[in-house]
């Protein structure tokens, strides 16, 4: 749960006037999910993004909390990070946000330092792979090493209402929601039936790929098909996880096709659940993420980095 204090005394200067962040509190324990949560809140829908005009000045105006300053990012700006979730609860709801909207603990939104307001983010859980479509409309948390304090509901519907973990916070920016490209990562991430339809311009020129350990280069090129039989230790790339097998195998054959040498890592590991694409191992986690970066713009997907010990 996220230490947070409501109120507008934590606009520290004048140009944050009509500010409504809000600076943490100790753990009171007096913030929690409410006597009667609605039921099936598992079933709400993640925020459906739009193009919402981003006025300048309010709470985009650069501020001030607690002695550090922060300068909220233009409306266009791209924003990918891995850090800690929080999340707050009743002792705030029905309370002003800092867009001035009133706070639901059960609605699709969340508080980031630096995001638009309003705008649109994707959440990762990387421990289960499930994943949300946020609205940011507030400010926080204001907890070192805390990146997103999220609503109750997207909380628990990544499984994060224990209190803080690690998640993946990617900006859903103008651009890709006027495009429609975001639905395509949307789908892959929640598990779809499906692959995300790519378009022919999202194909970029690619380096080779590095092998994983043990291969050799040649092998990479001669044997473009040939994907891991087991999920070994080390660092993998999940590119998508799907309900039905198809659709994971369809996403491996046109992530094989679409980036050159990637058929060698790629791999489909299936449970009781879920079917998982992913790519790997690989021995560090930057070799990783630099793969994970080359699927994400090449595919408009949002990979996921995990390691297994």
């Amino acid at each position: 749960m996220s230490w947070r204090r409501s109120g507008l005394a934590v606009c520290l200067v004048a140009t944050m006037a009509g500010c409504a962040t809000r600076a943490p509190e100790p753990r009171s324990g007096t913030d929690g999910p409410g006597a009667r949560p609605p039921p099936d809140l598992m079933q709400v829908p993640s925020a459906l993004p739009k193009i919402e005009p981003i006025r300048e000045g309010g709470p985009n105006k650069p501020y001030a909390v607690l002695g550090q300053s922060y300068a909220p990012l233009r409306a266009d700006a791209l924003y990918h990070e891995d850090g800690l979730a929080s999340w707050y609860g009743r002792k705030f709801h029905g309370r002003k946000t800092a867009s001035g909207e009133v706070y639901n603990m059960y609605a699709m939104t969340a508080a980031h330092k630096t995001l638009p307001i309003p705008s649109y983010a994707r959440v990762t859980n990387p421990a289960n792979g499930r994943s949300v479509v946020v609205r940011v409309n507030d400010r926080g948390p204001f907890v070192r090493g805390r990146i997103i304090d999220l609503s109750y509901t997207a909380a628990l519907q990544l499984d994060t209402l224990h209190g803080v973990a690690r998640v993946v916070v990617e900006r859903i920016t103008p651009e890709q929601i006027a495009s429609g490209a975001w639905r395509g990562a949307a789908a892959a991430a929640n598990g779809d039936d499906g692959p995300p339809e790519v378009p022919a311009s999202a194909v970029l020129p690619a380096p080779a790929l590095t092998p994983p350990p043990g291969a050799s280069s040649d092998a990479a090129a001669s044997e473009p098909t040939r994907a891991p039989t087991a999920a070994g230790r080390g660092f993998w790339v999940q590119l998508g996880a799907y309900r039905e097998r198809n659709g994971a195998m369809q996403l491996q054959q046109q992530a094989s096709e679409r980036i050159d040498g990637l058929g060698l890592l790629l791999a489909v590991f299936s449970d009781s659940a879920l079917h998982r694409v992913q790519a790997g191992p690989f021995a560090t986690r930057d070799e990783a993420q630099r793969i994970a970066e080359r699927v994400r713009q090449q595919m408009l997907l949002t990979p996921l980095v995990l390691e297994r010990r």
